[in-house]
């Protein structure tokens, strides 16, 4: 009745360790908060209650800023916002109201030299402002409204049109020199209207007054060159929106180079670095993350300003796959996501742990024996919940895929000129697939798993009060016992080569072979380090048991 009562008692305590261990792996899988990424869900949380992109459209028209609207509507179409087209109708109304502000994206006092002598192909769209500086006439009204201005700034700018020496323009001084005028005049007129940001007007007074000094635009050109890029492509409001948040010319270079490479979706940019309130932080995020990263950023535009300023701030990717979440745990993945790294962490090990104690108090515990279950469970609990942090981190170990926007070097190399092929370039990587890791992951965890068992096998024979030599028979008819992992080893190395081509797991033959590898392994530390002394100790044992031999 005892022996009754007490295997009730220990099943009833297994079982409410299954099931708080599984609340506790639940809790913990659902804890929005991700190492290397941002889960969708947090992007949620942390746009709402903050201005929408609508609401910032709406913000710039009231400040007669109808450009950086507009390209604000285009991004807003193209993420299907809900009240697009309430901004829609809105610039429209503005536009009707101010035909007058289309072309330039609204009114500044800076343009009042453009007016009378401006040239405009289209009046009722935006007009790029280097291209209505191009003409002659309206270079030279811009020109005579800047010679008598006070800045040492502007003056050692306009200085730079007599410099003769450039590699990508020609001299603004000599026939064919009108692109590099036009570009030195629009920078000239930005930085007397203070559309620069400081550090921007410092660094680039200091290169304008060093090409003065050598005769020689040097780095000054490819400042020149990155502002035709955006004044080729921006409207006048619309550029001094965008350099009044750009912090240096490390900046502009980045800025210049995504209107390139991304003239399609540079609206959706733009509109990003006028929510974030820094040019900085979403182009050097745009340059890692390539096209991935714009299609980030625009779910968190979607969310919010909220959600776009923890994205770029943090740097990572938004992880897609979680999108579900406790409300109190987005809300404190925000405030402390080391906090939360950590509490999820620890609830998986947990988690774990009480799981397989559980289970080993209901199917095993006749096998194992109370004695040394802990310490078993604990290790085995150790690596399950170093696989479930894996398998719920899929960036953890990822390497970032290469961007598409990244600025990219070419070097002359050696190969046939007869056979293209051999100028292909391939890039290394040292970089695993996540599937690949849990896979070689699972196979170690049952190998070890086979390893305690064998060695819970040899205690329980040692521990009995058997003569030596029957503890030797026991231990000769558990060999297939201690052959064991290599037989789950190639089971296991079987079982992924189907699985790799049925198309279920990715190709890689070092997660199919690394289980044969785990089982040779397994079976030689037991073998080697643990079956073949005990064998040696029943051996000498029994001879001295045996009677003398009377020869």
């Amino acid at each position: 009745m005892d022996r009754s009562h007490q295997r009730l008692s220990l099943t009833q305590r297994s079982l409410a360790l299954l099931l708080v261990g599984g609340a506790l792996l639940a809790a913990a899988a659902l804890l929005p908060v991700n190492i290397g990424a941002i889960p969708q869900s947090l992007l949620g949380a942390a746009g709402r209650g903050t201005p929408s992109l609508i609401e910032r459209g709406e913000e710039l028209l009231e400040r007669e800023k109808l450009g950086p609207a507009t390209l604000l509507l285009s991004a807003a179409r193209a993420l299907s916002v809900p009240r697009a087209a309430e901004l829609s109708e809105a610039v429209a109304a503005a536009a009707a109201r101010n035909p007058a502000h289309v072309p330039w994206g609204g009114w500044d006092p800076m343009l009042e030299p453009l007016l009378p002598v401006a040239s405009l192909s289209d009046p009722t769209k935006g007009a790029p402002v280097f291209n209505v500086l191009l003409p002659e006439k309206a270079r030279q009204a811009v020109r005579l409204y800047l010679a008598n201005s006070r800045s040492a700034g502007v003056q050692a700018l306009l200085r730079t049109a007599d410099v003769t020496l450039a590699a990508s323009f020609t001299p603004a001084r000599e026939a064919g020199g009108q692109p590099l005028d036009a570009v030195i005049l629009m920078t000239a007129l930005l930085y007397q209207g203070e559309h620069l940001s400081p550090a921007l007007q410092r660094q680039l007074r200091g290169l304008a007054e060093r090409a003065v000094a050598r005769n020689d635009l040097g780095d000054l050109e490819a400042v020149y060159l990155d502002l035709v890029s955006l004044g080729a492509r921006l409207d006048w409001v619309a550029l001094t929106e965008l350099l009044r948040r750009t912090n240096g010319l490390g900046s502009l270079r980045e800025y210049a180079h995504l209107a390139r490479v991304a003239p399609d979706d540079f609206a959706l940019i733009y509109s990003a670095t006028l929510l974030a309130g820094s040019a900085n932080h979403v182009a050097a995020y745009l340059l890692v993350y390539g096209r991935a990263g714009l299609g980030d950023v625009g779910l968190a535009l979607r969310a919010g300003q909220g959600a776009l300023d923890v994205l770029v701030e943090r740097q990572v990717p938004v992880n897609r796959a979680r999108d579900s979440s406790f409300g109190w745990g987005a809300e404190f993945a925000l405030l402390y996501p080391a906090a939360a790294v950590a509490l999820r962490w620890t609830g998986f090990l947990l988690a774990a742990f009480l799981l397989l104690r559980g289970a080993a108090g209901l199917v095993f515990r006749e096998l194992l024996g109370s004695s040394g279950q802990s310490l078993t469970t604990a290790v085995l609990a150790v690596l399950s919940g170093a696989l479930l942090i894996l398998a719920s981190e899929p960036f953890l170990l990822a390497a970032v895929p290469p961007s598409e926007f990244a600025f990219r070097v070419v070097l002359p190399v050696l190969g046939s000129l007869t056979d293209p092929s051999s100028l292909a370039t391939v890039s290394p990587t040292f970089a695993m697939d996540t599937s690949t890791l849990l896979s070689i992951g699972l196979f170690a965890l049952l190998q070890i798993g086979w390893f305690f068992l064998c060695l819970r096998k040899i205690t329980e024979i040692s521990r009995s009060s058997l003569p030596p030599l029957v503890q030797l028979r026991l231990m000769e008819n558990e060999e297939n016992l201690f052959d064991g992992g290599l037989y789950l080893g190639i089971a296991g190395t079987a079982t992924a080569l189907v699985l790799q081509v049925l198309g279920v797991i990715q190709p890689n033959l070092l997660a199919a072979y690394s289980s044969n590898l785990f089982g040779i392994v397994c079976v030689a530390l037991i073998k080697i380090r643990h079956v073949r002394p005990f064998k040696r100790q029943l051996i000498l044992a029994g001879q001295a048991t045996e009677p003398a031999s009377t020869s």
